[in-house]
């Protein structure tokens, strides 16, 4: 009688452990929690940034057809933050997509394309190096946007402004050279 129950047993434990498995394996689906609100989260700033670019084309059309306030100084200030904005909503976008293609389900649209496409990526270190690249890009634009009001009261402060650019180039310089060996 107790060969008759050992495959019972085997049946029960395998049947107890497909469940189980099943279960892990559907567990995946909660980066769907990080995944859309992510997605939505570059919904909203692509709405804010696409706005304050409608705000500025507004006050250049007021300025120049009626005569409104002054916008040279605040113009340029404006649009660089604008693009600030549409790179956080980029790497949102990135890491959504990226985050739902590894661990939910491949994205067939995606799946055709160039493989240094900005959402087509295929393990989580290119997800962080893609995410990593818009980030640097984005502290550049802030950069930018930080030099547009900058006065400079001595001569030292522009060699510090010259010395950041150069910085900088040599981190665009550094990067591009990785991305082609890529």
């Amino acid at each position: 009688m107790d060969r008759d129950s050992q495959p019972e047993r085997k049946t029960q434990r395998s049947q107890l452990e497909r469940r189980f498995e099943a279960f892990l394996w559907s567990s995946r689906l909660m980066v769907l929690l990080a995944v859309v609100p992510a997605l939505l989260g570059a919904l909203v700033l692509f709405i804010i940034a696409s706005l304050d670019i409608l705000s500025v084309l507004a006050d250049t059309w007021r300025h120049y057809a009626v005569g409104g306030p002054d916008i040279h100084k605040s113009v340029v200030t404006d649009i660089i933050v604008a693009v600030d904005i549409y790179l956080i909503a980029l790497v949102l976008m990135i890491f959504g997509l990226g985050v739902y293609k590894l661990f939910v389900s491949r994205i067939e649209p995606v799946e055709g394309r160039n493989p240094q496409h900005p959402f087509n990526v295929s393990s989580l270190d290119q997800l962080k190096d893609k995410i990593a690249r818009v980030v640097i890009l984005a502290v550049i634009i802030e950069f930018f946007r930080a030099v547009v009001g900058i006065s400079f009261d001595t001569p030292l402060d522009a060699i510090y402004l010259a010395l950041s650019v150069l910085a900088l180039a040599l981190a665009l310089y550094l990067m591009a050279l990785a991305h082609k060996q890529e």
